[in-house]
């Protein structure tokens, strides 16, 4: 999957959202730390630094949401970053984000700390972003 695919796809998931461009994911992609996990129908970036992994942003086309792709895809990069040396991972998510606090939480993270007013809405207003964390088991 191109950075423009990316980027598109990204565009349309999160649109009240400033879109993340081609060039900038090219220059993630470049990142020696950054590994992007691909899916027909979506994406997600992690940043590894064992012990440790971040996940940058999961995107599932929002023609197809709904449908268990994005909880495949979660699983996908859980996998990956545990093969990669990590024995935890981290993300920050909306608390407005009532689709993705689902999702998490049914696959295990836990509240690990809270950003006030971490997100700027389109319209000026802002929301807190909770950072979130799941245990990884080591890589067979």
């Amino acid at each position: 999957m191109t950075p423009e695919v990316m980027s598109a796809l990204y565009s349309a998931a999160f649109p009240d959202s400033r879109p993340w461009t081609a060039t900038e994911i090219a220059a993630l992609l470049n990142r020696p730390t950054t590994h992007a996990i691909t899916a027909p129908h979506g994406f997600a970036l992690i940043q590894v630094i064992a012990p440790e992994a971040e996940l940058l942003t999961i995107v599932i086309d929002p023609a197809q949401q709904g449908q268990g792709l994005g909880r495949a895809l979660l699983d996908k990069t859980l996998d990956r970053a545990a093969t990669l040396g990590a024995s935890c991972l981290f993300l920050e998510v909306d608390m407005t984000n009532a689709p993705a606090l689902a999702l998490y939480g049914s696959a295990g993270f836990e509240q690990a700390g809270h950003r006030a007013n971490y997100y700027v809405k389109p319209d000026g207003s802002r929301s807190d972003a909770l950072l979130l964390c799941k245990a990884l088991s080591a890589a067979a």
